[in-house]
Protein backbone atom coordinates (compact mmCIF):
# COMPACT_ATOMS: atom_id res chain seq x y z
CA UNK A 1 0.00 0.00 0.00
CA UNK A 2 1.42 3.43 -0.77
CA UNK A 3 2.10 6.09 1.42
CA UNK A 4 -0.91 7.85 -0.02
CA UNK A 5 -3.60 5.39 -0.27
CA UNK A 6 -2.54 4.36 3.93
CA UNK A 7 -3.23 8.36 4.88
CA UNK A 8 -6.36 8.23 2.76
CA UNK A 9 -7.62 4.78 4.93
CA UNK A 10 -6.33 6.61 8.40
CA UNK A 11 -8.55 9.40 7.33
CA UNK A 12 -11.30 7.26 7.05
CA UNK A 13 -11.00 5.93 9.93
CA UNK A 14 -10.71 9.08 11.92
CA UNK A 15 -14.69 9.99 10.50
CA UNK A 16 -15.74 6.80 11.51
CA UNK A 17 -14.29 7.49 14.95
CA UNK A 18 -15.94 11.00 14.96
CA UNK A 19 -18.99 9.57 13.81
CA UNK A 20 -19.31 6.66 16.45
CA UNK A 21 -18.56 9.41 19.44
CA UNK A 22 -21.59 11.64 17.83
CA UNK A 23 -23.80 8.44 17.80
CA UNK A 24 -22.75 7.34 21.99
CA UNK A 25 -23.52 11.29 22.92
CA UNK A 26 -27.07 11.01 21.15
CA UNK A 27 -28.12 7.68 23.12
CA UNK A 28 -26.30 8.01 26.28
CA UNK A 29 -29.09 8.15 28.81
CA UNK A 30 -26.81 10.07 31.71
CA UNK A 31 -25.31 12.02 29.72
CA UNK A 32 -26.91 15.13 27.58
CA UNK A 33 -30.69 14.01 28.41
CA UNK A 34 -29.79 13.79 31.84
CA UNK A 35 -28.69 17.23 31.99
CA UNK A 36 -32.18 18.11 29.51
CA UNK A 37 -34.55 16.14 32.34
CA UNK A 38 -32.74 18.04 35.33
CA UNK A 39 -33.11 21.01 33.38
CA UNK A 40 -36.80 21.03 32.98
CA UNK A 41 -37.33 19.45 36.69
CA UNK A 42 -36.12 22.91 38.00
CA UNK A 43 -37.78 24.92 35.36
CA UNK A 44 -41.01 23.00 36.61
CA UNK A 45 -40.30 23.35 40.29
CA UNK A 46 -39.59 27.01 39.66
CA UNK A 47 -43.28 26.93 37.91
CA UNK A 48 -44.58 26.12 40.78
CA UNK A 49 -42.90 28.30 43.16
CA UNK A 50 -43.76 31.49 41.32
CA UNK A 51 -47.72 30.17 40.73
CA UNK A 52 -47.61 29.95 44.80
CA UNK A 53 -46.25 33.25 45.13
CA UNK A 54 -48.89 34.37 42.74
CA UNK A 55 -51.68 32.86 44.41
CA UNK A 56 -50.48 34.49 47.46
CA UNK A 57 -50.12 37.76 46.34
CA UNK A 58 -53.68 37.69 44.84
CA UNK A 59 -54.89 36.97 48.29
CA UNK A 60 -52.51 39.74 49.71
CA UNK A 61 -54.25 42.13 47.08
CA UNK A 62 -57.76 41.52 47.91
CA UNK A 63 -56.89 42.00 51.96
CA UNK A 64 -55.42 45.11 51.05
CA UNK A 65 -57.78 46.62 48.78
CA UNK A 66 -60.32 45.72 51.68
CA UNK A 67 -58.72 47.58 53.72
CA UNK A 68 -58.45 50.59 51.17
CA UNK A 69 -62.19 50.21 50.80
CA UNK A 70 -62.49 50.52 54.51
CA UNK A 71 -60.08 53.84 55.12
CA UNK A 72 -62.05 55.28 51.80
CA UNK A 73 -65.42 54.97 54.07
CA UNK A 74 -63.84 56.49 56.86
CA UNK A 75 -62.94 59.50 54.83
CA UNK A 76 -66.22 59.65 52.81
CA UNK A 77 -68.67 57.53 54.86
CA UNK A 78 -72.03 58.73 52.85
CA UNK A 79 -70.20 57.52 49.23
CA UNK A 80 -72.16 54.85 48.55
CA UNK A 81 -69.72 54.12 45.39
CA UNK A 82 -67.45 53.06 48.69
CA UNK A 83 -69.94 50.58 50.34
CA UNK A 84 -70.56 48.98 47.28
CA UNK A 85 -66.83 48.45 45.96
CA UNK A 86 -65.84 47.15 50.50
CA UNK A 87 -69.39 44.98 49.62
CA UNK A 88 -67.86 43.24 46.49
CA UNK A 89 -64.54 42.73 47.70
CA UNK A 90 -65.82 41.00 50.97
CA UNK A 91 -68.55 38.93 48.97
CA UNK A 92 -65.32 37.72 47.01
CA UNK A 93 -63.36 36.97 50.40
CA UNK A 94 -66.49 34.96 51.15
CA UNK A 95 -67.88 37.26 54.43
CA UNK A 96 -71.20 36.99 53.09
CA UNK A 97 -73.14 38.60 55.98
CA UNK A 98 -70.72 41.63 55.97
CA UNK A 99 -70.95 41.91 52.55
CA UNK A 100 -75.12 42.39 52.21
CA UNK A 101 -74.30 44.80 55.12
CA UNK A 102 -72.77 47.09 52.53
CA UNK A 103 -74.96 46.71 49.73
CA UNK A 104 -77.58 47.84 51.98
CA UNK A 105 -75.59 50.92 53.27
CA UNK A 106 -74.43 51.54 49.41
CA UNK A 107 -78.34 51.48 48.79
CA UNK A 108 -78.78 53.60 51.37
CA UNK A 109 -76.51 56.68 49.94
CA UNK A 110 -77.31 56.46 47.01
CA UNK A 111 -80.58 58.38 47.28
CA UNK A 112 -80.28 59.81 43.38
CA UNK A 113 -80.61 55.67 42.51
CA UNK A 114 -77.64 56.44 39.98
CA UNK A 115 -75.65 53.10 41.27
CA UNK A 116 -79.04 51.21 42.86
CA UNK A 117 -79.34 48.47 39.82
CA UNK A 118 -76.01 47.76 39.83
CA UNK A 119 -76.20 47.23 43.57
CA UNK A 120 -79.35 45.55 43.36
CA UNK A 121 -77.79 43.18 40.84
CA UNK A 122 -74.71 42.83 43.27
CA UNK A 123 -77.40 41.43 46.12
CA UNK A 124 -79.18 39.35 43.97
CA UNK A 125 -75.89 37.53 42.69
CA UNK A 126 -74.86 36.68 46.23
CA UNK A 127 -78.53 35.27 46.96
CA UNK A 128 -78.24 33.08 44.06
CA UNK A 129 -74.77 31.93 44.48
CA UNK A 130 -75.29 30.97 48.28
CA UNK A 131 -78.52 29.15 46.47
CA UNK A 132 -76.84 27.17 43.82
CA UNK A 133 -74.29 26.00 46.79
CA UNK A 134 -74.99 22.55 48.96
CA UNK A 135 -77.64 20.09 48.33
CA UNK A 136 -79.45 22.77 46.24
CA UNK A 137 -76.49 22.83 44.44
CA UNK A 138 -75.35 19.41 44.00
CA UNK A 139 -79.17 17.26 43.03
CA UNK A 140 -78.56 15.87 39.63
CA UNK A 141 -81.07 16.79 37.39
CA UNK A 142 -81.67 13.81 35.53
CA UNK A 143 -83.10 11.84 37.90
CA UNK A 144 -86.33 13.74 36.95
CA UNK A 145 -89.00 11.02 35.45
CA UNK A 146 -91.31 9.21 37.29
CA UNK A 147 -88.74 6.84 39.23
CA UNK A 148 -86.97 8.18 41.41
CA UNK A 149 -84.19 6.00 43.82
CA UNK A 150 -83.42 7.57 47.25
CA UNK A 151 -79.77 8.22 48.13
CA UNK A 152 -79.62 9.70 51.64
CA UNK A 153 -78.38 13.22 51.62
CA UNK A 154 -78.76 13.16 47.61
CA UNK A 155 -82.60 14.37 48.12
CA UNK A 156 -83.83 18.11 48.74
CA UNK A 157 -86.63 17.93 51.40
CA UNK A 158 -87.41 21.78 52.29
CA UNK A 159 -88.03 24.70 49.80
CA UNK A 160 -88.06 27.48 51.51
CA UNK A 161 -89.90 30.45 48.58
CA UNK A 162 -87.61 33.14 50.32
CA UNK A 163 -84.58 32.02 48.93
CA UNK A 164 -86.06 32.18 45.80
CA UNK A 165 -87.68 35.23 45.72
CA UNK A 166 -85.00 37.51 47.28
CA UNK A 167 -82.51 37.39 44.61
CA UNK A 168 -85.15 37.64 42.01
CA UNK A 169 -87.04 40.52 43.66
CA UNK A 170 -83.75 42.12 43.63
CA UNK A 171 -82.72 41.65 39.55
CA UNK A 172 -86.44 43.15 39.14
CA UNK A 173 -85.02 46.14 41.07
CA UNK A 174 -81.67 46.10 38.90
CA UNK A 175 -84.15 46.39 35.97
CA UNK A 176 -86.55 48.75 37.36
CA UNK A 177 -83.57 50.90 38.61
CA UNK A 178 -81.59 50.84 34.82
CA UNK A 179 -82.89 54.33 33.09
CA UNK A 180 -81.31 56.00 36.46
CA UNK A 181 -77.96 54.37 36.42
CA UNK A 182 -74.99 56.45 35.73
CA UNK A 183 -72.83 53.97 34.51
CA UNK A 184 -70.35 53.23 31.18
CA UNK A 185 -72.04 51.38 28.83
CA UNK A 186 -71.25 47.93 29.09
CA UNK A 187 -71.92 48.35 32.42
CA UNK A 188 -75.84 49.08 31.47
CA UNK A 189 -75.61 46.38 28.51
CA UNK A 190 -74.43 43.51 31.17
CA UNK A 191 -77.47 44.61 33.66
CA UNK A 192 -79.74 44.35 30.43
CA UNK A 193 -78.84 40.98 29.44
CA UNK A 194 -77.83 39.47 32.57
CA UNK A 195 -80.44 40.66 35.09
CA UNK A 196 -83.74 38.86 33.23
CA UNK A 197 -81.33 35.73 32.33
CA UNK A 198 -80.54 35.63 36.34
CA UNK A 199 -84.48 35.67 36.73
CA UNK A 200 -85.08 33.08 34.56
CA UNK A 201 -82.31 30.62 35.90
CA UNK A 202 -83.61 31.39 39.41
CA UNK A 203 -87.04 30.06 38.67
CA UNK A 204 -85.61 27.09 36.83
CA UNK A 205 -83.80 26.14 40.03
CA UNK A 206 -87.18 26.76 42.26
CA UNK A 207 -89.07 24.70 39.99
CA UNK A 208 -86.21 21.86 39.92
CA UNK A 209 -86.17 22.01 43.78
CA UNK A 210 -89.74 21.48 43.98
CA UNK A 211 -90.04 18.38 41.56
CA UNK A 212 -87.13 17.37 43.40
CA UNK A 213 -88.64 17.56 46.68
CA UNK A 214 -92.21 16.20 45.42
CA UNK A 215 -89.77 12.72 44.88
CA UNK A 216 -88.75 12.34 48.26
CA UNK A 217 -89.53 8.84 50.10
CA UNK A 218 -91.81 10.01 53.15
CA UNK A 219 -95.18 11.31 51.75
CA UNK A 220 -95.78 15.10 52.63
CA UNK A 221 -99.32 15.60 51.41
CA UNK A 222 -98.19 18.35 48.44
CA UNK A 223 -96.81 16.86 46.33
CA UNK A 224 -99.28 17.56 43.49
CA UNK A 225 -99.52 21.14 44.82
CA UNK A 226 -95.83 21.61 44.05
CA UNK A 227 -95.50 20.01 40.77
CA UNK A 228 -97.82 22.48 39.21
CA UNK A 229 -96.30 25.57 40.88
CA UNK A 230 -93.24 23.98 39.44
CA UNK A 231 -94.87 23.78 36.17
CA UNK A 232 -95.57 27.53 36.28
CA UNK A 233 -92.53 28.63 37.47
CA UNK A 234 -90.89 26.49 34.13
CA UNK A 235 -93.65 28.48 32.01
CA UNK A 236 -91.99 31.57 33.27
CA UNK A 237 -88.49 30.63 32.57
CA UNK A 238 -89.32 29.97 29.10
CA UNK A 239 -90.99 33.15 28.49
CA UNK A 240 -87.71 35.12 29.78
CA UNK A 241 -85.82 32.74 27.73
CA UNK A 242 -87.18 30.57 25.39
CA UNK A 243 -83.90 28.64 24.50
CA UNK A 244 -83.65 27.23 27.86
CA UNK A 245 -83.20 23.90 26.65
CA UNK A 246 -83.23 22.52 30.51
CA UNK A 247 -86.54 24.19 30.94
CA UNK A 248 -88.36 23.14 27.81
CA UNK A 249 -87.31 19.36 28.57
CA UNK A 250 -88.41 19.50 32.38
CA UNK A 251 -91.95 20.87 31.02
CA UNK A 252 -92.25 17.73 29.52
CA UNK A 253 -91.18 15.63 32.05
CA UNK A 254 -93.61 17.82 34.61
CA UNK A 255 -96.51 16.87 32.40
CA UNK A 256 -96.00 13.43 31.63
CA UNK A 257 -95.75 13.73 35.81
CA UNK A 258 -98.99 15.12 36.33
CA UNK A 259 -100.59 12.79 34.13
CA UNK A 260 -99.03 9.48 34.64
CA UNK A 261 -98.08 10.25 38.14
CA UNK A 262 -95.05 8.91 39.98
CA UNK A 263 -93.06 6.63 42.53
CA UNK A 264 -90.47 6.81 44.15
CA UNK A 265 -88.45 3.74 46.07
CA UNK A 266 -85.64 3.79 49.00
CA UNK A 267 -81.90 2.93 48.74
CA UNK A 268 -83.04 -0.68 49.20
CA UNK A 269 -85.36 -0.71 45.72
CA UNK A 270 -88.59 -0.96 47.61
CA UNK A 271 -91.72 1.63 46.67
CA UNK A 272 -91.70 4.24 49.22
CA UNK A 273 -94.89 5.83 47.88
CA UNK A 274 -96.78 6.34 44.87
CA UNK A 275 -98.37 9.56 43.84
CA UNK A 276 -101.60 9.09 41.58
CA UNK A 277 -101.62 11.09 38.63
CA UNK A 278 -104.89 13.33 37.87
CA UNK A 279 -105.53 12.28 34.02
Amino acid sequence: MSDQEQKKEAENLEEVSDASEETAKSSDPEGESAEGGDAELAASDEQAVDEYEEEEEVEFDLEAQIEEFRCQIEEEPENCVHHYNLGEALAELGDLEEARAEFDLALEYDTEKEFSSVIHFAIGELYYNQLISGIHGTVVRSSVGLHSAHKAGDTITQVNSDDYEVPINEFEAAIQDLSLLKADDEIVEYITQNAPQQIADTCYKWASDLIDKSRQIELYGEEIKDVKTAQKLLKKTLVIDPNHSQAALMVKYVKKMLQEGWQAFDEYGFEAKKIDGTG
